[in-house]
């Protein structure tokens, strides 16, 4: 489907949210570099006449954080490793007292192949601050968007282990694949 003008209503029914972290310190071999995704989040896009995006907001429930997979470490992750791994990371990004983060952009640079560059604010713990997201055409109608998110920046302490030895990075890479459904321009939703 080639993009039109209009409204087009974004979830997690046409596409994917995806956090990446990684390891760091001098303990580092013992922990994971995990993939962690997001089951409930909902966004709008809207496409002006002139086919570029003219606003962007995203909506990410914190705790809908799920532990997909976690490479390197001493061992391998187990299914109670992966849940109580979620429970820290809502923790550590203060969900229970800012379960949602949002993304707003309203800034659009055209890139080369159809993508663009959007920037914008994100709120999460309670703090805003400027975030670039960068979007590729993948495919006809599918996109894919990248941002990377420095903790430390929004109040966030990342986590640590082992006395500081074993810790995640401070920088975490954001992912989004998306499929453009028909706009909704004014007949309900779309999905």
């Amino acid at each position: 489907m080639a993009v039109q003008p209009g409204h087009y209503r974004l979830g997690p029914d046409r596409g994917r949210l995806i956090w990446r972290t990684f390891r760091d310190g001098l303990a580092a071999t013992v922990g994971h570099d995990l993939t962690i995704e997001v089951s409930r989040w909902s966004g709008e896009l809207t496409v002006g006449d002139e086919l570029a995006p003219t606003s962007l907001e995203l909506r990410i429930e914190l705790g809908s954080m799920t532990v997909l997979t976690g490479t390197g470490g001493v061992k391998p992750l187990t299914d109670r490793d992966r849940r109580e791994i979620a429970v820290t990371a809502r923790k550590v990004l203060g969900a229970d007292h800012h379960p949602q983060a949002l993304f707003t952009a309203d800034s659009f640079q055209p890139e080369s192949g159809g993508g663009w560059l959007a920037s914008g604010s994100l709120t999460i713990n309670g703090q805003t601050r400027p975030v670039r997201v960068r979007a590729a055409k993948t495919a006809e109608g599918r996109y894919r968007a990248t941002a990377t998110v420095v903790q430390s920046q929004f109040g966030i302490k990342p986590y640590t282990a082992f006395l500081g030895a074993l810790r995640v990075r401070d920088a975490v890479e954001v992912e989004a694949e998306a499929d453009l459904p028909e706009p909704d321009n004014g007949r309900g939703a779309q999905s």
